[in-house]
C-alpha cells in the first residue's frame, strides 16, 4: 500500500510540473529592461510539430500541433523596475482559437556596480490560465534572475518557482529552472542554447529519469529594427513534446 501511495505521488508530481506541454512563454529572463517611460511590445510564438496527443481530462487541449501566440506589453517604470502584461492565446490542432489567460508581471534588476559583468534581479507574475492549457486556474511565478554579460558572452540562469493558487494539480510549488548561454557573433547576431527543466514539486524533487528537459538551439538577431529570438527545441526524459519551435519578436515602439 505504501508503495502504491508513493507511486501515485510521483505520478501526480510529473503531471503537475508541466501538464500540458510547451508553455505560452518560452523565455529566459536577462538584465534587459525598458528605459523609464518607454513602452515595449513583444510577440511570443511557439508551435509543437510533434508532441503529446493525449488529454489529461475532458476539455484540455493536447499540445501536439498546438500553436500559441502571446502578445506582451511592457512599460519602464524606473531604470530598475519594469511592468508587463501577457495575453496568451492558442490555436488547437483542430484550428479553433482560444483565449487562454491573462498575467501581469513586475521585473526588478538590481543596479550594477561600475565595470561589473554580473547582474541579478527578480520577476514576479500573477494571473489566470485557462484549464484548457493548465491544471490550475490561478497561479504565481517567482523568477530569480542571475547572470553574467561580457562583450562576447551572455549567461543567464532563472531558478523559477511556479506556485499554484487555486484547485487543481498537486497544490505544491514546482521547481522549473532555465538557462541561456549565448555567444555574440557580431552586433546583430548571437548564437547559443536555451535549456528548460521541470524538476517536480519543491517538496518532492524528482530524479533525472523522471524530470522534464527541453534544449533549444537558439539565436538572437536584429532585422529592420526588430529584435528576434528564435529556437528549435528537443524534449527528452519525461518531456511531453518531442519538438518545439519558438520565437519572440520585439517590435520597435518608441
Amino acid at each position: 500500500m505504501k508503495r502504491l501511495h508513493a507511486s501515485f505521488i510521483a505520478l501526480s508530481t510529473l503531471i503537475s510540473a508541466n501538464a500540458w506541454g510547451a508553455p505560452d512563454e518560452i523565455q529566459v529572463y536577462t538584465d534587459e529592461m525598458n528605459d523609464p517611460g518607454q513602452y515595449g511590445v513583444e510577440l511570443h510564438m511557439n508551435y509543437v510539430p510533434k508532441g503529446d496527443k493525449s488529454k489529461w481530462r475532458e476539455g484540455a487541449m493536447a499540445s501536439n500541433h498546438r500553436f500559441q501566440m502571446t502578445p506582451e506589453f511592457s512599460y519602464g517604470i524606473t531604470k530598475y523596475l519594469e511592468a508587463g502584461l501577457y495575453v496568451p492565446t492558442a490555436i488547437s490542432s483542430d484550428g479553433n482559437f482560444h483565449a487562454t489567460g491573462l498575467r501581469p508581471r513586475l521585473k526588478y534588476i538590481h543596479p550594477k556596480a561600475d565595470g561589473s559583468i554580473f547582474f541579478w534581479g527578480v520577476n514576479t507574475e500573477f494571473g489566470y490560465s485557462s484549464l484548457e492549457v493548465s491544471d490550475t486556474m490561478w497561479g504565481m511565478e517567482i523568477r530569480p534572475i542571475m547572470g553574467v554579460r561580457t562583450d562576447k558572452w551572455l549567461v543567464s540562469f532563472n531558478p523559477i518557482i511556479d506556485i499554484p493558487l487555486s484547485k487543481g494539480g498537486m497544490h505544491a510549488a514546482a521547481f522549473e529552472p532555465s538557462l541561456k548561454v549565448m555567444r555574440k557573433i557580431n552586433e546583430d547576431l548571437e548564437l547559443g542554447i536555451e535549456h528548460y527543466s521541470g524538476l517536480g514539486a519543491m517538496n518532492n524533487l524528482q530524479g533525472l529519469r523522471n524530470q522534464e528537459h527541453t534544449t533549444y538551439m537558439a539565436t538572437d538577431f536584429k532585422v529592420r529594427g526588430m529584435e528576434v529570438n528564435f529556437g528549435v527545441g528537443h524534449g527528452y526524459q519525461k518531456a511531453e513534446d518531442d519538438w518545439v519551435i519558438k520565437s519572440i519578436v520585439a517590435f520597435p515602439f518608441n
